[in-house]
């Protein structure tokens, strides 16, 4: 019998994954404001500075032998391409639309899908190939022959999309001996010196007035992650998921307030198309792993990456 404390709770649910899209909202016009006087690696770096000394508390009174790790090599491994991932997302926020980044962005479960069946070899099920022509019918709809956004920006969204699809695959093999908890804080401990070596040589000091840019991108890095956690506590992936779509149109109406970004229904189709695959994978993915009574794989975490 299911206790109380387990049941679903979807209108929670529905109130944690509003707390996520703000704070990916914020963290993408932080991060677009930020892009104006200093440059990505400088941006990544302090990012990195401000979720560390939130997680170290914790990590404190965890103590070192909760905290270390014999798997060191696929943490350095894993941080380096989430690093290039985290570039490619902040480069694009500062050149493209908000709404055309957050659109190509919906691809990263496509890539994780491709790279789970050739480094975990698991089996491409005919729901997921259809997620997968999905995918990148949603991408040809966004990036048509003629659209202003088939420039080199884009494809740079797409490259991080497919970093953090590799971080995904990287965290499933890890999963099994890591906590999420260590999984995160090795992330940003590993991050905070390559960030800061390539910001060494084209530092700005940063004014007063992008200090509280600063703050918003690091501390909506962890509510982020942690909101979709407790959303995910209290209602199924194939309920709180969809709520994540409402990233798209939610940023179009904040980059047409704030940077005078013209709506263009091109993207919104493309996101939707693209989203609609992934929806597709977790509902039957769902939908086989309560017939064998095992935990659901949410394909979408891969296109939360970025925020870690």
């Amino acid at each position: 019998m299911t206790s109380p404390q387990n049941q679903p709770q979807p209108l929670l649910a529905v109130l944690w994954m509003m707390g996520a899209l703000a704070s990916f909202t914020s963290m993408a016009v932080a991060a677009r404001e930020l892009t104006q006087d200093l440059t990505v690696f400088q941006i990544s770096f302090m990012r990195t500075v401000i979720c560390l000394s939130l997680l170290l508390p914790y990590a404190y009174k965890l103590g070192w032998q909760e905290m270390k790790t014999t798997r060191l090599k696929t943490h350095v491994g894993r941080n380096i391409i989430h690093f290039g991932g985290q570039f490619g997302w902040i480069y694009g926020v500062s050149v493209l639309p908000l709404a055309a980044v957050f659109s190509l962005e919906f691809s990263a479960p496509v890539w994780t899908a491709i790279l789970a069946a050739f480094l975990l070899k698991e089996r491409l099920t005919r729901t997921r190939v259809v997620s997968i022509a999905l995918g990148f019918a949603g991408i040809l709809v966004i990036l048509r022959p003629g659209s202003d956004l088939m420039q080199p920006a884009s494809f740079v969204v797409i490259g991080a999309a497919v970093c953090f699809a590799f971080t995904y695959v990287f965290t499933r093999g890890l999963a099994s001996t890591e906590s999420a908890f260590k999984i995160i804080f090795y992330m940003n401990l590993i991050q905070l010196p390559i960030g800061l070596v390539l910001s060494v040589p084209v530092w700005i000091t940063p004014s007063v007035e992008m200090i509280p840019f600063i703050a918003i991108l690091g501390i909506c890095g962890i509510t982020s992650h942690y909101s979709i956690a407790r959303a995910m506590a209290h209602a199924d992936a194939a309920v709180v998921s969809p709520l994540d779509f409402l990233r798209l149109p939610l940023v179009a109406v904040i980059g047409f307030l704030l940077y005078q970004e013209p709506w263009n229904p091109y993207v919104l189709l493309g996101g939707a198309i693209t989203f609609s695959g992934n929806l597709l994978n977790i509902w039957t993915e769902q939908k086989a792993h309560r017939k064998t009574a095992m935990p659901v794989l949410d394909t979408t975490e891969a296109a939360r990456e970025r925020s870690t």
